[in-house]
This record gives C-alpha cells, sequence and structure tokens, in this order.
C-alpha cells in the first residue's frame, strides 16, 4: 500500500518508520527543512530506541522518503494519515489548527484526484472532532462528499515514548471509528500484518477511548504516589505493597504505571487531563477525580523540591532531565520544574541527561531546549561522572543504566535522593533515599 502520513512528530515519525518495515511504501509530509532532510538521510529526529534503524532501513530500500509538499504526499497515496500536533490552549482546550489546517490542504487535493482516497486522522482529538470539524472542511475544500467520493477513519495510537515501536507492533488492538461499514475496508488491510484484534466503532468512541486510556494511566500514576507516599509515613515498603496490589489482575486491571515514582509529565497525559476536563467543564460535567489530578501531581513535585531543600546542600547534581526514560522529551517535565525551582532557591545545578544531549544536537526538542529552557540547557555536562562529583547531594529523575553504578560508586559520602527508584528492592545504598518508597 502506499500511504502518507502528514506530520512527521514523534507519533507520525514511528508510523511511518513502522509502516515501511511492514512493506508499505510511505511518504512522510512536513513543513520542517531540515526534519525532513535529517529522515532523507536515514536518520530520525527523534530520540528513540531503534527508530533511526528503521528509518535507515526503509530510506535504503525505497520504502520511505520525506517530502514537504502535501499534494505530492496525497497524490501519489491510498492513505494519508494525519498525524500533527493538537497542543493546549491555556484553559485547557486543543488547538486544532494544525489539524484543520491538513484537512483543507487535503481537500484541495482530493478535489482533483479521481481515484478512491482514504484520510485517517490519527491526532489525538476530542469527541465529535472528525464529525464536526474534519468531515467539514473536507468536504468544502474538496467539493465532494465523505463516505461516498472518499473515506474518513479515525485510528487513536497507543504508542508509548520510549517503547513506541514495541508498542506499534504489539497492540491490544487496533481501533478504527468509521463512518459506516464500507469506509475502513483500506484501514483493515493497512493493519492487516499486526497479530492483534481489529475493533471497528463510532468516531466518538474511537475517539473517546484514547482519552480514557491516557487518563487512566495519569491516575494511576498519581495513586500509586499517594499510595507510596502514605506507606512512606508508617516506614511501609510502597513497592512491596504495590507488588501485592498488581497480583490482583481481575480486578486492578494492570501493572502499567502501578508503581510509586515520580510526577507524570510529557505531551500526552497532562495535555489530555486538560482537554477532558476542559469539555466536562463545558458541558456542566464533574470530575472531581481527574480535575485535582493536576494538584496531586503539583504536590507530588513539591515534596520532590523540599526534600531536596532539607539537605542543606546548595550544589546538586540532577541525573535525568526528560520526562521518562527512553525519550528526550522535556514538554511538561516534572524534573524542569524541580530544576528551576532549586534555581529559584539559589541551588548551583549541573545536569546530564544523555537522551537530551543527543537533542540540543539533532532532535526534535532542540528547537524547544533552545527557547523555551536556554539556561537549563547550560546547565548540562557531558559526564556523569563529572555532576556526580561536583555536586553535594544527588537527584535521580529517571531510570536509566548508568546511574545505578554511580550511586553505588559515591559509597554513600553523599545524600542521593532518587524519585524513580533505579534500585527495585533493598538492600539500598548508604545515604539513599527515595520520595515515595
Amino acid at each position: 500500500m502506499r500511504i502518507s502520513v502528514l506530520g512527521m512528530g514523534y507519533v507520525g515519525c514511528v508510523t511511518a518508520a513502522c509502516l515501511s518495515k511492514a512493506g508499505h511504501t510511505v511518504l512522510g509530509v512536513d513543513v520542517h527543512k531540515e526534519k525532513i532532510r535529517i529522515i532523507n538521510d536515514g536518520k530520525s529526529p527523534i530520540v528513540e530506541s531503534g527508530l533511526e534503524e528503521l528509518i535507515a532501513q526503509g530510506v535504503k530500500d525505497g520504502r520511505l522518503r520525506g517530502i514537504l509538499d502535501t499534494h505530492e504526499g496525497v497524490m501519489n497515496s491510498e492513505i494519508s494519515i494525519v498525524c500533527v500536533g493538537t497542543p493546549s490552549h491555556e484553559n485547557g482546550s486543543l488547538d486544532l489548527t494544525a489539524v484543520a489546517q491538513v484537512c483543507q490542504q487535503i481537500g484541495q487535493v482530493l478535489k482533483e484526484k479521481k481515484e478512491k482516497h482514504c484520510v485517517v486522522i490519527r491526532s489525538t482529538v476530542l469527541p465529535r472532532t472528525t464529525r464536526e470539524l474534519v468531515i467539514p472542511t473536507l468536504n468544502e475544500a474538496s467539493g465532494k462528499t465523505a463516505g461516498v467520493d472518499f473515506e474518513v477513519c479515525f485510528n487513536p495510537e497507543f504508542l508509548r515514548e520510549g517503547t513506541s515501536i514495541w508498542d506499534f507492533y504489539n497492540p491490544p488492538f487496533t481501533v478504527i471509528g468509521q463512518l459506516d461499514e464500507q469506509n475502513a475496508t483500506a484501514m483493515e488491510e493497512l493493519y492487516e500484518f499486526l497479530d492483534a484484534p481489529i475493533k471497528r466503532t463510532s468516531f466518538e468512541a474511537a475517539e473517546m477511548v484514547k482519552y480514557s486510556c491516557n487518563n487512566f494511566h495519569a491516575v494511576k500514576v498519581a495513586f500509586a504516589n499517594e499510595i507510596g507516599v502514605v506507606c512512606k509515613s508508617f516506614g511501609i515498603d510502597s513497592h512491596a505493597v504495590m507488588d501485592l496490589f498488581v497480583m490482583d489482575e481481575k480486578l486492578n486491571v494492570s501493572k502499567a504505571y502501578l508503581k510509586p515514582g515520580f510526577a507524570f509529565g510529557g505531551s500526552c497525559l497532562p495535555k489530555d487531563i486538560r482537554a477532558l476536563n476542559y469539555a466536562a467543564k463545558k458541558a456542566d460535567v464533574k470530575i472531581p477525580l481527574l480535575n485535582s489530578t493536576f494538584e496531586t501531581n503539583r504536590m507530588h513535585i513539591e515534596r520532590a523540591i523540599q526534600l531536596v531543600l532539607s539537605k542543606g546542600k546548595k550544589k546538586v547534581g540532577v541525573l535525568g532531565l526528560s520526562f521518562k526514560e527512553g525519550t528526550d522529551d522535556l514538554r511538561e517535565s516534572p524534573m524542569v520544574e524541580v530544576v528551576e525551582a532549586l534555581i529559584g532557591k539559589g541551588c548551583q545545578v549541573s545536569i546530564f541527561d544523555q537522551d537530551v544531549m543527543l537533542a540540543k544536537l539533532f532532535g526534535a526538542n532542540k528547537q524547544y531546549i533552545e527557547k523555551e529552557i536556554p539556561h537549563i540547557s547550560s546547565l548540562m555536562s557531558q559526564t556523569i561522572d563529572q555532576v556526580v562529583q561536583e555536586s553535594e547531594v544527588v537527584v535521580v529523575g529517571k531510570r536509566e543504566s548508568g546511574f545505578k553504578e554511580a550511586i553505588i560508586g559515591l559509597g554513600g559520602e553523599k545524600p542521593v535522593i532518587d524519585l524513580v527508584r533505579v534500585f527495585p528492592k533493598p538492600p539500598f545504598p548508604k545515604n539513599y533515599e527515595g520520595l515515595c518508597w
């Protein structure tokens, strides 16, 4: 199949690379020339283990190519997958500008295209967006009718940053929101290589299931962290408690996310909680648990800041800055908030994060680093040893194999505050403390 992927951000890059490996011919469309150049050089604009190898193979085999022209992408494909960003406005509502613009562009191409085409929305959007924004925009721009002259589907992604390639090839299910029974056949063919059930449903159910999943994941993180701090006040090992808790796979659903650690962050969970709270408020529906999730997350970040300050040390070494292991994503990373607060309290902070160092060179977050947090970027060190040796207290912000060895190497000489528990079980090193265990 010939696929065009519009928007080569995180989801777009992974989607394009994985589909090319499956044997499809993929055109990755984006407005950023540098990003397209990186892809066509067989490299990845995203820091993700294994992604660059997939892109390089796809480019080498002629199955993956980056382009700047939407017209070329749509005209030379059977399916167009929209993966543009849907960031938050200040009030929590979604900014759908990019979705509307891309649908307008696709519609203009469909006006002149004679072959049948399928437009797929993969960007995360609230219920009724496909029906009330996407389809009217496509219809008006093309002068044609969705469901008659072209197909429209909604296909939510369930990709976790750091493990997205594995997630793509091993989904629990594939969800296809459809206009009617005839408007999802191309999508079923696209995913027939996956060993997972295909669930065809309404646009609204497909749109909502993504928010249901992400909001539940955010709740699980907050829930586990609150249990963790209560356990700590009683001197109980919270991980021992949670190990028992997740044994009930009939009622407690899943082990994922249920490990007391640090606050949630990144580009998905905060944005999706805001959007669902905004939608509920607009409908005059109260959802107090989800509304309070940001507050408990904020309090968890504050606990971390106060725990570091309680050591009475000014030289603070931070290991890990992105919001979790295996990614360079700094958007809404709780560790960025911790570092900014410590700097504001007069601390001298040094930071090591190999993924972020790579992102400073060529990654998708390069512009974000240079524009939004240049003061933090200047505090980055080249080696773990430099940070550990020059600090008076060490703070661990994400799990990386090298961090464990660095802590052991200290021999208990200085306090270590671990926000994510790099040591899975006791005995712990001397002078080592967790945030909620």
